[in-house]
This record gives C-alpha cells, sequence and structure tokens, in this order.
C-alpha cells in the first residue's frame, strides 16, 4: 500500500469531499473549511482546512462565531499533516480543547488478517433495531464510562434512514452484552470506518475485540469497498499493526465549547 497516495484519497473523499454522517446533518464547504453541521445529537466540526498563516486566525474566528449562534459546541478534527503546522496551537490560544491523539490507521481489506475467531461461549448479534441499538449503548457506557445518549440517537436514525451506510454488531456472553462495534460504509468512495469498538472489562483480553474487527473488515470486502480506516488509541493500535493496518498519520480533537 502506497501510505502517501491513500492518505490522499483519504483527505479527498472523507474530509475535502466529506458527505453528511446522518439524517439531520449537512455538508457546508465555506472559505478554507469543509464543516459538518447537525442537531444537537449530531456531530458538528470542522472536517478538512486548506489554510496557512495568514488566513489561520481569521478562519478559526469565522468558525467559532458561525456554531456559536447555532448553539452548538464543535470540533476541529485535526491530522498532523495539516497547515499551517501550528495550527494545534492557535486553536488552544482562542480556547478550543484537545482531547487525547489518535492514529489514523488504514488497512487494505484484502491484504488484512481476518482469522480471528470468536472465544467459545460468545455469539454475535447484529443490531439493526432498538433493542440491539440498545444493546451496543449500554456496552459503550460499560466499556467507556461515558453517556451513550448520542450515540444511540445517532444508530437508530441511521438504521432508520440510511440503513446501508452503517453495520452495528453485539458480542454476547449468553444474554450478557460484552462487546459492541459498529462500521460506517461511506457510498461512493473506497472507504470503510470503524467506530466505537469497546468491551467490557471484565471480558477483555480474550480476543473478541481483534474477533469483531475481523467480523466487520469480511463485510466491507462482501459490499466492495478497499479500505478500512480506523482512529485508534493507544490501546488497539497494537491489535490493529498484527491485523494489517499501516498508521499513516494522527489525529487530534479540538474541541470548543461556547
Amino acid at each position: 500500500m502506497d501510505h502517501a497516495s491513500v492518505l490522499a484519497l483519504h483527505d479527498r473523499d472523507l474530509r475535502e469531499g466529506a458527505r453528511p454522517d446522518g439524517p439531520g446533518s449537512r455538508v457546508e464547504r465555506v472559505g478554507g473549511v469543509v464543516r459538518q453541521v447537525a442537531d444537537a445529537h449530531g456531530w458538528n466540526g470542522v472536517l478538512w482546512s486548506d489554510l496557512d498563516a495568514t488566513n489561520a486566525d481569521a478562519t478559526i474566528a469565522e468558525q467559532i462565531a458561525y456554531f456559536t449562534a447555532l448553539g452548538r459546541d464543535f470540533e476541529w478534527k485535526l491530522y498532523g499533516h495539516d497547515l499551517p503546522t501550528d495550527l494545534g496551537q492557535r486553536l488552544s490560544a482562542v480556547g478550543f480543547t484537545p482531547e487525547p491523539q489518535e492514529t489514523l490507521l488504514i488497512g487494505e481489506v484484502a491484504a488484512l488478517t481476518l482469522d480471528a475467531q470468536l472465544p467459545d461461549g460468545i455469539r454475535l448479534l447484529p443490531a439493526t433495531d432498538r433493542a440491539g441499538v440498545d444493546l451496543v449503548a449500554d456496552v459503550h457506557e460499560k466499556a467507556f464510562g461515558t453517556d451513550s445518549g448520542r450515540l444511540r440517537a445517532r444508530l437508530l436514525a441511521q438504521l432508520a434512514a440510511e440503513p446501508d451506510t452503517v453495520v452495528a454488531v453485539v458480542a454476547l456472553a449468553g444474554d450478557e452484552p460484552v462487546s459492541a462495534a459498529r462500521m460506517e460504509l461511506v457510498p461512493g468512495t473506497r472507504f470503510a470506518g470503524l467506530w466505537g469498538g469497546g468491551t467490557v472489562e471484565a471480558w477483555r483480553g480474550r480476543g473478541i475485540y481483534r474477533a469483531l474487527i475481523a467480523h466487520r473488515a469480511r463485510i466491507a470486502a462482501d459490499r466492495g469497498y478497499r479500505y478500512l480506516q480506523v482512529d485508534a488509541s493507544d490501546q488497539s493500535r497494537p491489535i490493529l499493526e498484527r491485523l494489517g493496518f499501516s498508521p499513516l498519520t494522527t489525529t487530534t480533537p479540538y474541541v470548543y465549547e461556547p
């Protein structure tokens, strides 16, 4: 895989050429930025920018004014290769808070190791209705310790309006949900994204997370997607690299609260 070419394709298709990530969202291209605007349950933020030292500060101020007028928190999704090189410092200087840095990993589906199997006693349940989404949300809260209200609303909306763009799955031990994950399938591109993979603490280290990656990768392959992309934490990165994913750059969410 040619890393530079694939990163450029990622930027073109998923950032500069982004499409709304769900019903009720819209993508706007204004000046040097591409941003998504959604309701309170959706993701609001800047996906891509083409800035330099002469216009960065003014553009940042414009985005703050715009989202503040809407009453929305928003995120500037900054990648390690974005310009100007001090863009993160400029964002912090005007009130953005950086969240933990992650690594953008991309794998060519045909080259990934997809033989990971679920441990004995674990079965997978596709989440295609409200009951399934509730199980995904339950795992999310237990695994990450965060509120799942926004995730629940977004998944339900996607499954109702655009079911071909999302795959969600829950791993069950008996009737107990112990792990969950989802995949976003981006129409008109060669990319699918892996998101939200989490396992309840007592069930970690048994290969469930790895099996869920392989399960979603096989679905992506069946649907004709060439690449899988993940914003990986330090905990998940080693697992993904062993499966054949490559690190291409970093990504850091910078969050602004009006």
